[in-house]
């Protein structure tokens, strides 16, 4: 007992004596030193945070290259996320100051080389979101850790500019806004120029994000800046084509924050908007959380990207061949509508209180206004013909929230999905829903025992969450997370998420134009979770026949 003793102290000492570690790194800015953490026996994993990708942006300017710095820059805390309003809409967080990224790599035996990498962008309808430390409770979401450990990937997280500071525009050059789109670009571009002294791969770089980060995503695939930064994107829960991810009137919106900022709406607009407090300008592209079936919230997501003539050359739809060499993968999950028509008809999260027909007729009213009374009486003969003559409130509830996930999310992203396969040339395309149940559905408000995968909920098993606080969760959703974690680097390593280190429980067939094949994600999935043409017959009313009535006189 005593001999195996000293030759496990033997070997902890040996380890210890060459621990696997990067050291100092030389970047463009000048030379950064992070943090190495033991991970397990051989296993290292170097972690560097705050490294400036560029430097303090100028107020609606595009960023600008860092400067650099003297001596060795301490990379060991998280900056300040970028200015933004709080989750309540009633005051402001962050700073100016926030064009910083952080970067975990892991160690096996000796230092990594030539790594693939992947650039993570958070979501959070770019009004609020941040990935720089503790989210909640000190759990920090995009912790790069049980990706990178489990993957044997780098893993890279930026800031970006939020709400008006970074999305407010007036349609024209004086102030053409994607000044987040922008920051994500250099960010990019940072990671494409400086990563092989991290050791890793720089043609060998993907991009995924959820919500907004997964339209960023989308539109920096599209966007002809990108060309040859990257190989492989993933678009989580959101893409170009959603209705919230373009502003088609920013002058409108432009005026509307001037009025509220006391700035005049002439020519002289874009200079005192230039003048005003950044706090107080975040604040007045604020929005009311309290929608209703008449005004749904998404409808307020207005701060978003523009058609630009330069990061956005035309409409979305029309630049899918800018995309044409990067395989992509884009789902949804299944009740990604859950948290905005919760906030628009709150009565589907009450089982005490009845959702009357009339509310889903509202919310489709609001959906397909722009048909008037056809685009309505076609909607809700869509959603209702499965009915019966006497709906229970869990049909009528749960409708409601299968009209705000297709309308808001999946439509969009099967759009998005076929267009990247019919523009594809070198470029392979995946599709996914997510169907694993909340976890706290029945348990409490705002989750009825009917929730599927809400909006966000991916978040926890791609992060690895159920490992790092294994309490919380149970082993089926360990497996889950485990299950997503290979098929997402599997995908960064070989743009196939079958084909990797990390071995998958089903094949995850490519998504073509013919077969639109796609892969259910669920804890229990196996080779029936494949299936073909998700919600085909909402996604043909939303795609094709809503888009051919004529448009309302009213």
């Amino acid at each position: 007992m005593e001999k195996l003793r000293i030759l496990l102290l033997v070997a902890f000492s040996l380890e210890t004596i060459s621990a696997t570690s990067l050291g100092v790194v030389l970047t463009e800015g000048g030379l950064v030193r992070g943090e190495n953490i033991r991970l397990g026996f051989r296993r290292h994993m170097d972690i560097f945070k705050g490294i400036p990708f560029a430097d303090i942006p100028g107020r609606f300017e595009i960023p600008k290259r860092h400067p650099g710095w003297n001596g060795i820059l301490k990379a060991t805390e998280y900056r300040k996320r970028c200015l933004q309003v709080n989750l309540k809409m009633t005051s402001t967080r962050g700073s100016e100051d926030c064009l910083y990224l952080n970067i975990w790599v892991p160690h096996g035996r000796s230092v990594s080389t030539n790594l693939p990498v992947m650039v993570w962008i958070y979501g959070g309808g770019f009004l609020v979101g941040g990935s720089m430390g503790a989210n909640f409770l000190d759990n920090y979401l995009y912790s790069g850790q049980e990706i990178a450990d489990r993957g044997n990937v780098i893993v890279v997280t930026l800031g970006y500019r939020l709400g008006t500071l970074g999305f407010l525009s007036t349609g024209d050059a004086s102030l053409p806004g994607n000044y987040g789109l922008w920051d994500q670009h250099y960010a990019i571009a940072w990671v494409h120029r400086n990563i092989r002294s991290f050791g890793g791969d720089p043609d060998n770089i993907t991009l995924f994000g959820e919500s907004a980060g997964g339209a960023s995503v989308n539109f920096q695939t599209l966007t002809p800046h990108s060309r040859g930064l990257f190989r492989r994107a993933i678009s989580q829960s959101g893409v170009a084509l959603c209705p919230w991810a373009v502003n088609r009137n920013p002058r409108r919106l432009a005026e509307e924050i001037a009025l509220k900022v006391n700035c005049p709406t002439d020519d002289s607009m874009v200079a005192c908007l230039k003048m005003t407090d950044p706090r107080v300008l975040t604040m007045a592209g604020s929005l009311d959380p309290s929608g209703s079936a008449d005004n749904p919230i998404v409808g307020q997501l207005v701060l978003a990207a523009t058609i630009d003539g330069d990061f956005l050359p035309d409409e979305p739809g029309k630049l899918y061949h800018n995309a044409a060499d990067v395989d992509y993968i884009a789902g949804v999950n299944d009740m990604d509508g859950h948290v905005f028509t919760g906030l628009d008809v709150p009565s589907i999260n009450n089982p005490q209180v009845d959702t009357p027909v009339e509310d889903v007729k509202r919310l489709l009213r609001s959906y397909t206004k722009e048909k008037g009374q056809a685009g309505l009486d076609n909607a809700f003969a869509t959603y209702s013909s499965n009915w019966g003559t006497n709906p229970s409130q869990t049909t009528i509830k749960r409708t409601i929230v299968e009209i705000g996930t297709d309308y808001i999310f999946l439509v969009p992203i099967q759009t998005a999905l076929y267009l990247h396969a019919a523009n594809a040339t070198t470029g392979r395309t995946y599709s996914y829903v997510l169907s694993e149940p909340n976890r706290m559905g029945g348990l409490a408000r705002p989750y009825p025992r009917w929730m599927g995968a809400d909006h966000a909920d991916d978040l926890q098993y791609v992060f690895g969450k159920p490992f790092t606080t294994p309490r919380a969760y149970w082993s089926k959703h360990r497996d889950l997370s485990g299950y997503m974690i290979a098929y997402w680097t599997n995908f960064a390593k070989t743009g196939d998420p079958n084909k990797g280190d990390l071995k998958v429980p089903t094949t995850w067939p490519k998504f073509t134009s013919s077969g639109h094949q796609y892969l259910e994600i669920n804890s229990k999935m196996d080779k029936s979770y494949v299936h073909q043409k998700m919600r085909v017959r909402y996604v043909h009313f939303w795609a094709s026949t809503l888009p051919n009535l004529p448009d309302s006189s009213v």
